[in-house]
Protein backbone atom coordinates (compact mmCIF):
# COMPACT_ATOMS: atom_id res chain seq x y z
CA UNK A 1 0.00 0.00 0.00
CA UNK A 2 1.47 3.35 -0.75
CA UNK A 3 1.70 6.56 1.69
CA UNK A 4 2.58 8.83 -1.28
CA UNK A 5 -0.24 11.74 -0.24
CA UNK A 6 -1.81 13.64 -3.42
CA UNK A 7 0.33 16.79 -2.85
CA UNK A 8 3.42 14.29 -3.54
CA UNK A 9 1.77 13.35 -7.07
CA UNK A 10 4.44 14.74 -9.88
CA UNK A 11 7.04 15.91 -7.05
CA UNK A 12 10.79 15.76 -8.66
CA UNK A 13 12.46 13.76 -5.98
CA UNK A 14 15.23 16.54 -4.79
CA UNK A 15 18.63 15.70 -5.90
CA UNK A 16 21.37 14.21 -3.35
CA UNK A 17 23.62 17.08 -1.64
CA UNK A 18 26.52 17.65 -3.84
CA UNK A 19 30.08 18.36 -1.94
CA UNK A 20 30.92 21.96 -2.90
CA UNK A 21 34.59 22.55 -3.88
CA UNK A 22 36.24 25.75 -2.29
CA UNK A 23 36.03 29.11 -4.89
CA UNK A 24 39.26 29.93 -6.37
CA UNK A 25 39.99 32.40 -3.52
CA UNK A 26 39.51 30.08 -0.82
CA UNK A 27 41.54 27.77 -2.05
CA UNK A 28 44.19 29.95 -2.90
CA UNK A 29 44.61 30.91 1.04
CA UNK A 30 44.02 26.84 1.86
CA UNK A 31 46.95 26.58 -0.09
CA UNK A 32 48.68 29.49 1.28
CA UNK A 33 47.77 28.01 4.54
CA UNK A 34 49.28 24.88 4.23
CA UNK A 35 52.78 26.20 2.68
CA UNK A 36 52.84 28.65 5.50
CA UNK A 37 52.34 25.79 8.22
CA UNK A 38 54.81 23.71 6.94
CA UNK A 39 57.34 26.73 6.19
CA UNK A 40 57.23 27.42 10.01
CA UNK A 41 58.00 23.12 10.56
CA UNK A 42 60.65 22.58 8.34
CA UNK A 43 62.59 26.41 8.37
CA UNK A 44 63.68 26.11 12.51
CA UNK A 45 64.38 22.44 11.71
CA UNK A 46 66.56 23.13 8.85
CA UNK A 47 68.24 25.65 10.67
CA UNK A 48 68.97 23.19 13.73
CA UNK A 49 70.29 20.44 11.33
CA UNK A 50 72.36 23.20 9.74
CA UNK A 51 73.74 24.28 13.32
CA UNK A 52 73.82 20.52 14.14
CA UNK A 53 75.71 19.15 10.75
CA UNK A 54 77.86 21.70 9.78
CA UNK A 55 80.41 21.92 12.28
CA UNK A 56 80.59 17.83 12.33
CA UNK A 57 81.59 18.22 8.32
CA UNK A 58 84.07 20.57 9.05
CA UNK A 59 85.29 17.92 11.51
CA UNK A 60 85.50 15.43 8.81
CA UNK A 61 86.92 17.71 6.31
CA UNK A 62 89.95 18.61 8.37
CA UNK A 63 90.37 14.98 9.86
CA UNK A 64 90.58 13.46 6.20
CA UNK A 65 92.15 16.10 4.01
CA UNK A 66 95.84 15.99 3.76
CA UNK A 67 98.06 18.58 5.76
CA UNK A 68 97.63 21.77 4.14
CA UNK A 69 94.91 21.45 1.82
CA UNK A 70 92.40 23.80 1.48
CA UNK A 71 89.58 21.67 -0.30
CA UNK A 72 86.08 21.64 0.94
CA UNK A 73 85.88 18.17 0.25
CA UNK A 74 88.66 15.42 1.57
CA UNK A 75 89.59 14.28 -1.75
CA UNK A 76 92.23 12.76 -1.73
CA UNK A 77 91.30 11.10 2.01
CA UNK A 78 94.04 10.36 4.08
CA UNK A 79 94.25 8.99 7.47
CA UNK A 80 97.79 10.85 8.32
CA UNK A 81 95.93 12.71 10.54
CA UNK A 82 94.59 9.83 12.75
CA UNK A 83 97.95 8.19 12.50
CA UNK A 84 99.91 11.11 14.39
CA UNK A 85 97.62 12.14 17.16
CA UNK A 86 97.27 8.61 17.78
CA UNK A 87 100.81 7.67 18.11
CA UNK A 88 102.48 11.05 17.93
CA UNK A 89 100.31 12.70 20.70
CA UNK A 90 99.81 9.62 22.75
CA UNK A 91 96.02 9.42 22.21
CA UNK A 92 96.23 5.58 22.54
CA UNK A 93 96.83 6.02 26.28
CA UNK A 94 94.09 8.59 26.17
CA UNK A 95 91.94 6.58 25.10
CA UNK A 96 92.66 3.42 27.12
CA UNK A 97 92.30 5.89 30.46
CA UNK A 98 88.49 7.24 29.56
CA UNK A 99 87.64 3.62 28.41
CA UNK A 100 88.55 2.83 32.26
CA UNK A 101 87.10 5.04 34.13
CA UNK A 102 84.21 5.63 31.81
CA UNK A 103 83.51 1.66 32.39
CA UNK A 104 84.12 1.16 35.75
CA UNK A 105 81.87 4.26 36.68
CA UNK A 106 79.23 2.43 34.37
CA UNK A 107 79.38 -0.89 36.68
CA UNK A 108 79.77 0.68 39.70
CA UNK A 109 76.81 3.15 39.59
CA UNK A 110 74.28 0.66 37.87
CA UNK A 111 75.27 -1.69 40.85
CA UNK A 112 74.92 0.32 43.53
CA UNK A 113 71.60 2.04 41.38
CA UNK A 114 70.34 -0.97 41.43
CA UNK A 115 70.54 -1.75 44.81
CA UNK A 116 69.77 1.39 46.30
CA UNK A 117 66.98 2.08 44.00
CA UNK A 118 65.04 -1.24 44.55
CA UNK A 119 65.49 0.24 48.47
CA UNK A 120 63.45 3.23 47.62
CA UNK A 121 61.18 1.48 45.46
CA UNK A 122 59.89 -1.54 47.84
CA UNK A 123 61.27 -0.44 51.28
CA UNK A 124 59.25 1.90 54.03
CA UNK A 125 62.37 3.25 56.32
CA UNK A 126 62.36 6.87 58.20
CA UNK A 127 63.84 9.13 55.97
CA UNK A 128 62.70 8.20 53.66
CA UNK A 129 61.24 11.43 51.83
CA UNK A 130 63.80 13.18 53.03
CA UNK A 131 66.78 11.33 51.86
CA UNK A 132 65.47 11.22 48.18
CA UNK A 133 64.77 15.75 48.51
CA UNK A 134 68.51 16.10 49.63
CA UNK A 135 69.48 13.50 47.00
CA UNK A 136 67.75 15.31 44.06
CA UNK A 137 69.05 19.16 45.20
CA UNK A 138 72.36 17.92 45.22
CA UNK A 139 72.11 17.89 41.37
CA UNK A 140 71.73 21.48 41.56
CA UNK A 141 75.16 21.61 43.06
CA UNK A 142 77.75 22.81 40.02
CA UNK A 143 80.79 20.50 39.71
CA UNK A 144 82.98 23.18 40.13
CA UNK A 145 82.53 24.37 43.52
CA UNK A 146 83.19 20.69 44.86
CA UNK A 147 86.82 20.92 43.14
CA UNK A 148 88.40 22.13 45.71
CA UNK A 149 87.22 20.20 48.85
CA UNK A 150 87.30 16.68 46.30
CA UNK A 151 90.87 17.49 45.68
CA UNK A 152 91.77 18.12 48.88
CA UNK A 153 90.44 14.58 50.61
CA UNK A 154 91.79 12.82 47.25
CA UNK A 155 95.37 14.03 48.14
CA UNK A 156 94.59 13.02 51.98
CA UNK A 157 93.86 9.84 50.80
CA UNK A 158 96.58 9.54 48.28
CA UNK A 159 94.25 9.27 45.18
CA UNK A 160 95.74 12.21 43.06
CA UNK A 161 97.05 11.55 39.32
CA UNK A 162 95.25 8.44 39.94
CA UNK A 163 92.48 7.06 37.45
CA UNK A 164 90.43 6.08 41.15
CA UNK A 165 89.90 9.19 41.77
CA UNK A 166 87.71 10.30 39.01
CA UNK A 167 85.96 6.88 38.76
CA UNK A 168 84.96 7.82 42.59
CA UNK A 169 83.83 11.40 41.62
CA UNK A 170 82.11 10.78 38.42
CA UNK A 171 80.22 8.07 40.18
CA UNK A 172 79.37 9.86 43.24
CA UNK A 173 77.77 12.32 40.89
CA UNK A 174 76.11 10.57 38.82
CA UNK A 175 74.76 7.90 41.68
CA UNK A 176 71.39 10.39 42.17
CA UNK A 177 70.37 10.23 38.77
CA UNK A 178 71.04 6.54 38.84
CA UNK A 179 69.39 5.72 41.55
CA UNK A 180 66.25 7.71 41.34
CA UNK A 181 65.46 6.26 37.51
CA UNK A 182 66.00 3.02 38.54
CA UNK A 183 63.48 3.23 41.66
CA UNK A 184 61.24 4.52 38.42
CA UNK A 185 62.07 1.25 36.63
CA UNK A 186 61.91 -1.05 39.62
CA UNK A 187 57.90 0.24 40.42
CA UNK A 188 57.17 -0.71 37.36
CA UNK A 189 57.52 -4.15 37.89
CA UNK A 190 54.49 -5.53 39.73
CA UNK A 191 55.00 -6.62 43.70
CA UNK A 192 53.19 -9.57 42.96
CA UNK A 193 55.72 -10.79 40.85
CA UNK A 194 58.36 -10.86 43.88
CA UNK A 195 55.62 -12.04 46.28
CA UNK A 196 54.77 -15.38 44.01
CA UNK A 197 58.75 -15.74 43.82
CA UNK A 198 59.11 -15.38 47.83
CA UNK A 199 55.89 -17.74 48.42
CA UNK A 200 57.41 -20.68 46.31
CA UNK A 201 60.45 -20.15 48.94
CA UNK A 202 62.91 -17.66 47.11
CA UNK A 203 64.55 -15.27 49.50
CA UNK A 204 64.41 -10.82 48.99
CA UNK A 205 67.85 -11.41 47.37
CA UNK A 206 66.73 -14.29 45.16
CA UNK A 207 63.81 -13.00 44.26
CA UNK A 208 65.19 -9.71 43.27
CA UNK A 209 67.51 -11.56 41.15
CA UNK A 210 65.31 -14.38 39.86
CA UNK A 211 62.48 -11.94 38.69
CA UNK A 212 62.83 -8.38 38.91
CA UNK A 213 66.48 -8.01 37.77
CA UNK A 214 65.67 -9.90 34.43
CA UNK A 215 62.53 -7.24 33.59
CA UNK A 216 65.18 -4.45 34.83
CA UNK A 217 67.29 -4.69 31.01
CA UNK A 218 65.99 -1.20 29.33
CA UNK A 219 66.45 0.55 32.94
CA UNK A 220 69.72 -0.83 32.76
CA UNK A 221 71.13 0.01 29.39
CA UNK A 222 69.64 3.80 30.66
CA UNK A 223 71.39 4.36 33.82
CA UNK A 224 74.72 2.32 32.41
CA UNK A 225 74.59 4.84 28.95
CA UNK A 226 74.05 7.93 31.25
CA UNK A 227 77.12 7.52 33.66
CA UNK A 228 79.28 5.81 30.78
CA UNK A 229 78.92 9.30 28.83
CA UNK A 230 78.83 11.39 31.83
CA UNK A 231 82.34 9.79 32.93
CA UNK A 232 83.64 9.92 29.32
CA UNK A 233 83.02 13.91 28.84
CA UNK A 234 83.89 14.75 32.16
CA UNK A 235 86.99 17.04 31.73
CA UNK A 236 86.45 19.12 34.88
CA UNK A 237 87.79 16.03 37.16
CA UNK A 238 90.06 15.08 35.10
CA UNK A 239 92.15 18.61 34.45
CA UNK A 240 92.34 18.97 38.09
CA UNK A 241 93.12 15.56 39.61
CA UNK A 242 94.89 14.41 37.16
CA UNK A 243 98.25 15.67 36.30
CA UNK A 244 100.62 13.00 35.10
CA UNK A 245 100.60 12.78 30.97
CA UNK A 246 99.96 9.10 30.64
CA UNK A 247 96.87 9.17 33.16
CA UNK A 248 95.22 11.88 31.00
CA UNK A 249 91.76 11.05 29.59
CA UNK A 250 90.56 11.88 25.74
CA UNK A 251 89.37 15.33 26.61
CA UNK A 252 92.03 16.34 28.71
CA UNK A 253 94.76 15.32 25.89
CA UNK A 254 92.14 16.97 23.22
CA UNK A 255 93.14 20.09 25.51
CA UNK A 256 96.54 19.99 25.09
CA UNK A 257 96.49 19.60 20.97
CA UNK A 258 95.89 23.27 21.00
CA UNK A 259 99.10 24.78 20.71
CA UNK A 260 100.59 28.25 22.48
CA UNK A 261 101.83 28.94 18.96
CA UNK A 262 99.90 27.14 16.72
CA UNK A 263 97.31 24.29 16.38
CA UNK A 264 97.43 21.02 14.33
CA UNK A 265 93.72 21.43 13.33
CA UNK A 266 94.03 17.86 11.50
CA UNK A 267 95.07 16.10 14.66
CA UNK A 268 93.10 17.94 16.49
CA UNK A 269 89.91 17.00 14.15
CA UNK A 270 90.95 13.59 14.19
CA UNK A 271 90.97 13.22 17.85
CA UNK A 272 88.02 14.85 18.15
CA UNK A 273 86.31 12.10 16.21
CA UNK A 274 88.02 9.30 17.71
CA UNK A 275 86.67 11.13 21.05
CA UNK A 276 82.64 10.94 19.42
CA UNK A 277 82.98 7.16 17.98
CA UNK A 278 82.47 5.13 21.64
CA UNK A 279 79.40 7.46 22.34
CA UNK A 280 78.07 7.01 18.52
CA UNK A 281 78.67 3.13 18.45
CA UNK A 282 77.33 2.67 22.26
CA UNK A 283 73.89 4.81 21.59
CA UNK A 284 73.54 2.72 17.92
CA UNK A 285 73.63 -0.25 19.39
CA UNK A 286 71.31 0.92 22.90
CA UNK A 287 69.19 2.90 21.50
CA UNK A 288 66.26 0.94 21.68
CA UNK A 289 66.85 -0.61 25.24
CA UNK A 290 67.47 3.55 25.93
CA UNK A 291 64.02 4.72 24.68
CA UNK A 292 62.39 1.32 26.53
CA UNK A 293 63.81 2.04 29.38
CA UNK A 294 63.07 6.03 29.57
CA UNK A 295 59.76 5.87 29.05
CA UNK A 296 59.36 2.94 31.41
CA UNK A 297 60.56 5.12 34.02
CA UNK A 298 58.70 7.77 33.41
CA UNK A 299 55.02 6.28 34.11
CA UNK A 300 55.48 6.22 37.93
CA UNK A 301 57.47 8.43 39.96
Amino acid sequence: MSLATRDDVGRVPAAPPTRRHPTGAHATRKRRRSVGDRLMLWLPLTLFLLFTLVPLYWMVLFAFRPPGSTALVPWPITLENFRRVWEGSGFGVYFRNSIAVAVASLIVSTVIGMLGGYALARLTFRGKNVFLVIMLCTQFIPGAMMLIPLFQIFNGLYLTNSLWSLIIADTVFHLPLSLVLMAGFIRNVPVSLEEGAQVDGCGRIRAFCAVVLPLLKPGIVAVGSFAFISAWNNFLFAIMFISSQDRFTVPVGLSYLLGEFGTDFGALAAGGLIAVAPVVVLFAYVQRFLIQGLSAGAVKG
